[in-house]
């Protein structure tokens, strides 16, 4: 992968970034997405954000040597702290952690989404974080898609502005997801659902404390809201 030839998984956040957006990419690492997309002209320009000393000089460094560095500011930052008010940044992407730390990072400080219009997250982990984050916080879910690369399965998230109230079914696996229910959906939940079961039958041999009882219960739901989905 380099800043011409994005993963699988970056090339399907690269394509929901509207035409002539300014970008943040928060967690850019090697900053390949935002080069990609201003050498193929679909961001006007962008920012880099990194938080950790040795990915920010990496993108520096590719920056540099994709002579981008009069579209592309590179920010040595904590998450959403990248973004200032004069980038006018359009779009914000964040892909490759976990759903719980992208939506800790979004809320950190929510006026740095002043002039966002969209988001595109791809959560390596537990997409319901997202998912909740969005329905709290007035943006809605306007598509997602769910691919696999290198044997892991990802899924993508676009947001934008606007009210949204989701099914608990809709919530944990996503709306636009199980309106498409592709093969590799299909794969997802089906290894999620075994895995569960296997915890319930070991939860079986523990004490029935209040916990236990809660967590059982817990994981009898979900595999309800899914086996009624598939």
């Amino acid at each position: 992968m380099n800043a011409q030839k994005l993963s699988k998984r970056l090339a399907m956040v690269a394509s929901f970034v509207p035409q002539d957006a300014v970008v943040a990419d928060i967690g850019s690492d090697h900053a390949y997405l935002p080069c990609y997309l201003v050498h193929n002209n679909i961001a006007k320009s962008a920012v880099a954000g990194e938080v950790v000393d040795g990915p920010y000089q990496s993108a520096c460094q590719e920056v540099k040597h994709e002579q981008l560095q009069d579209k592309i500011i590179v920010r040595l930052a904590d998450g959403m702290d990248a973004i200032e008010k004069e980038d006018g940044v359009t779009a914000v992407t964040i892909a490759g952690m976990g759903g719980p730390l992208i939506a800790s990072i979004l809320n950190k400080d929510l006026s740095r989404l002043t002039t966002v219009e969209r988001l595109i997250l791809q959560p390596n982990i537990h997409a319901i974080s997202i998912r909740q984050w969005a329905q709290q916080h007035g943006w809605a879910i306007i598509d997602e898609e769910i691919l696999e690369e290198d044997d892991k399965i990802y899924e993508v998230l676009v947001l934008e502005r606007g009210q949204q109230h989701l099914s608990p079914a809709e919530l944990l696996i996503g709306p636009k997801l199980i309106d498409k229910r592709n093969d590799v959906f299909i794969e997802k939940w089906t290894r999620e659902i075994t895995q569960w079961q296997h915890i319930l039958a070991s939860l079986e041999k523990a004490d029935n404390t209040e916990a236990i009882k809660t967590k059982k219960e817990e994981l009898m739901s979900k595999i309800t809201l899914v086996k009624e989905v598939l």
